[in-house]
């Protein structure tokens, strides 16, 4: 055994005596930050994954999570054994993060205040690949550092059990040792001011000041993914056309959008136009037979029912949006495939604000708003995302799926499409990339966007969603 084996052993086995020791009952202050973190977990886990918890001690947190599968270890004997007492259908093991084996992967893997405890972190961190495939998430809980002192007072005062000496991680520290560890880190999010029950007040303290004060939070919640080494094989592409008056545009949509992956299908769903659009699909389609073109007329109303109706038809592994108006170059498509393709992200956003743009492109208080909105919505989904209203926007199947069967969680608020599938992919931790293109000026009619009445329509979804993702 070298020499690290042998500290990494003999640190394990001083953390298994403590808690071979310790009682697997919590107190009153325990149970309830206990109770706490399951919320946010639940609102992170969807109740359909299956779930590994390193650390997982007694079962208490594990108990309150909904899922579909739970799986736990832990390094006690003793605090095993509660576990499988207290969770029946469960299934644990006595088994250390670093020397991790079991065989299956899971759809998610929680460490809930126990990274500080481990012998070597980074060590711990890779041995989880064996048990995650390409669409795992990493949810890490772990104390705030501001909270060190009174983490000591709360245990003078009896409130807090004792701990092994164990190491104080900052968010700095976790997120290079993920990055170390080939995760790639997707959120940070500070919660809890209150951390115990008290009459109430902590669901005014924890849902509405929380998110406003994240610099005062007790626990950080880190989720991340694992980084692809290996590109995918080849995948079809299916690219949804919006067209709603853009009689003018159809040929040219057909002529430049470039054929992707495993072969490209288009999609045209036009949408009730007061000029001979539907003629014009009509007519490209027939003119076109090499190309495999689908075409269809909207029932609903606005880009978001023709979106979701043009998704229905596809039959591509990756789905994209494109806008009629082609204000978005086609030739610029292959950009969002790679991102996908090479597992760079699980959801590509069109980006019009890197680069210069035609002078007639986009008005000033269009481009005030798109920035505005930017900063909103990079502080409500936890990622960096610079602008929110580019019809561009680029997911896989599989993942689409997923956030129409979550749909319920929002409601069918968002006429666009775009708000839809960003709240939707936050909601299911996908990484979402911006990838910037260069915005032209419209060739063909008007924009069929109303700057103030939609503007204060999008204000409302804000707000909306905010409550959704961020006051929860």
């Amino acid at each position: 055994m070298s020499a690290s084996s042998e500290i990494t052993s003999a640190h394990l086995q001083k953390i298994a005596s403590f808690y071979d020791a310790a009682p697997v009952e919590l107190n009153f202050a325990a149970r309830s930050y206990r109770r706490l973190l399951a919320h946010y977990y639940n609102l992170l886990i969807p109740a359909d994954a299956s779930v590994l918890e390193i650390g997982c001690g007694s079962g208490k947190l594990l108990a309150r999570i909904r899922a579909r599968r739970k799986v736990g270890i832990d390094l006690s004997n003793h605090q095993i054994a509660a576990a499988r007492i207290r969770i029946p259908d469960g299934e644990f093991h006595v088994q250390a993060g670093e020397l991790l084996e079991l065989g299956e992967t899971f759809d998610y893997i929680i460490i809930s205040d126990t990274l500080n405890f481990a012998a070597d972190v980074q060590q711990m961190l890779q041995r989880l690949h064996a048990v995650s495939h390409g669409d795992t998430r990493l949810i890490i809980n772990f104390f705030s550092s501001l909270w060190r002192p009174v983490m000591g007072f709360a245990r003078w005062l009896g409130l807090r059990s004792d701990q092994p000496h164990s190491s104080w991680l900052s968010s700095t520290d976790v997120r290079n040792l993920l990055q170390l560890a080939d995760w790639n880190p997707l959120r940070t999010e500070s919660r809890l001011l209150l951390p115990i029950r008290c009459l109430g007040i902590e669901n005014l303290f924890n849902r509405w000041l929380a998110p406003l004060l994240p610099f005062f939070c007790l626990t950080v919640f880190s989720v991340s993914r694992p980084i692809r080494r290996t590109t995918a094989p080849a995948r079809t592409v299916s690219v949804i056309i919006p067209a709603r008056n853009e009689a003018g545009n159809i040929e040219a949509a057909v002529l430049r959008t470039p054929d992707m992956g495993a072969g490209t299908e288009l999609i045209f769903v036009e949408g009730h136009s007061q000029d001979n659009t539907w003629a014009e699909i009509q007519r490209v389609a027939q003119a076109y037979p090499q190309s495999k073109i689908k075409i269809m007329q909207q029932t609903g109303k606005g880009k978001g029912d023709a979106v979701r109706m043009g998704y229905a038809a596809a039959t591509g592994d990756i789905l994209m949006i494109l806008d009629a108006d082609l204000t978005m170059p086609p030739e610029e498509l292959p950009k969002f495939h790679a991102v996908l393709a090479d597992g760079h992200a699980d959801f590509a956003n069109g980006c019009r604000l890197v680069y210069p743009m035609d002078e007639a492109a986009m008005q000033f208080l269009n481009l005030c708003a798109n920035k505005t909105f930017g900063i909103i919505f990079t502080w409500l989904l936890g990622q960096p995302v610079k602008d929110t209203l580019c019809g561009t926007k680029v997911l896989s199947r599989v993942h689409y799926d997923r956030i129409a069967a979550n749909r319920a969680y929002f409601g069918d608020f968002d006429p666009f499409g775009d708000f839809d599938l960003l709240f939707g992919a936050a909601k299911l931790n996908l990484k979402i990339a911006d990838v910037p293109i260069r915005y032209k000026e419209r060739t063909y009619g008007s924009t069929n966007i109303h700057r103030w009445s939609h503007g204060w329509l999008l204000l409302r979804m804000v707000l909306f969603a905010a409550r959704k993702l961020k006051f929860v």
